[in-house]
């Protein structure tokens, strides 16, 4: 069973869309056609990235007359750094318990 991290990470594991997700923190709301011009591949191609963004509750995207705008989604950003304080804090404790350990065996 796949966690609701791990589809963001999935989905963040391509360069590409972290550049997207990174854009769009940066210069707020954009529609597809600006965010392709920065990109060397066509606006279906980035509408992928964006579906998959989104999948991953990412990005939302609403309509704004005959286009949609897709901006960070902030509430699943706050969740990924939610993970990744508790995945370093507990890295941290083992490196903690281990050098602890180590110290031991040397007296």
């Amino acid at each position: 069973m796949e966690t609701y991290q791990s589809i963001q990470l999935d989905a963040l594991g391509d360069s590409t869309r972290r550049a997207i997700l990174g854009r769009l923190a940066r210069d707020g709301p954009l529609p597809v056609g600006e965010l392709a011009r920065e990109f060397p591949m066509s606006r279906p191609a980035i509408s992928q990235h964006l579906r998959i963004l989104k999948r991953a509750n990412l990005v939302t995207g609403r309509a704004d007359g005959t286009r949609r705008l897709y901006a960070v989604n902030p509430e699943a950003l706050a969740s990924l750094r939610t993970y990744f304080d508790r995945f370093w804090a507990q890295a941290l404790a083992a490196f903690k318990r281990q050098v602890e350990a180590d110290a031991k065996k040397k007296r």
